[in-house]
């Protein structure tokens, strides 16, 4: 028998289409079963109105499912300058610049969103590790996962200098004190915990080790340079 005794794996593009379809299948499901309180927000948002819109967990979802359109224009169309420009990769890097803000801008909103009591009630601050995990409840750590998931995600996609997991460690670490000691100095009526920090940057380093096989090495040819077009023969 000269035939091989298993099928031939699928192609490249059929895992994409596929691995497409089923993210837009999830993405459909999460809005179907969130419907009804993302409605909620939609006639303040869509008025323009900070009130109910701006200031609530769901006005954020909701424009961040509304700018998913404009962000994946977004995508195209640098990829496409970058191909005609010969840049190797020039979708891998055009979607991790697109991904990097798309997905860090409204969990960073959300979380320096100001409390009912802002303003007037004395900062709080909180440096046992481990003492406020038991309060977040799985809701609350699952949230602190994804802050800076997307930047864990897609920077050491874009930048080589970020591919390990010590720099993204360090990464997710570092804007997660920032944004830690924005709470504290502004007075948002939220505590500045170090747990926060640790879970944060937990979620960047494993959405990072989930996108290790995209990764730009140092030792890899810029992504986003243009090749020279070779020489002609003679």
């Amino acid at each position: 028998m000269t035939h091989n005794a298993f099928p031939p794996s699928p192609s490249r593009r059929t895992r994409g289409v596929v691995l497409l379809v089923l993210a837009s299948l999830g993405l459909a499901g999460a809005v179907f079963v969130v419907r009804r309180p993302l409605m909620m927000s939609a006639p303040a948002c869509m008025a323009g109105r900070w009130h109910g819109c701006f200031d609530t967990f769901n006005g954020v979802v909701l424009l961040t499912l509304a700018a998913l359109p404009p962000a994946a224009l977004v995508v195209w169309a640098l990829a496409r300058r970058r191909r005609a420009a010969g840049v190797r990769s020039a979708w891998r890097v055009s979607s991790a610049e697109v991904g990097m803000v798309y997905g860090t801008v409204p969990f960073l909103w959300m979380t320096l969103m100001p409390g009912g009591g802002a303003g007037t009630v004395p900062a709080r601050v909180s440096l046992v590790p481990l003492r406020d995990l038991a309060t977040m409840g799985p809701i609350g750590i699952g949230g602190n996962l994804l802050v800076f998931a997307a930047l864990g995600l897609f920077a050491p996609v874009r930048f080589a200098a970020l591919a390990s997991v010590p720099r993204i460690l360090a990464l997710g670490a570092g804007c997660s004190i920032l944004v830690e000691t924005a709470q504290y100095v502004l007075r948002l009526d939220r505590v500045t915990s170090v747990d926060d920090v640790l879970v944060n940057a937990t979620g960047a380093v494993l959405a990072g080790l989930a996108s290790r096989r995209w990764w730009r090495t140092t030792t890899e040819a810029p992504a986003d340079r243009p090749h020279p077009a070779p020489a002609p023969v003679p």
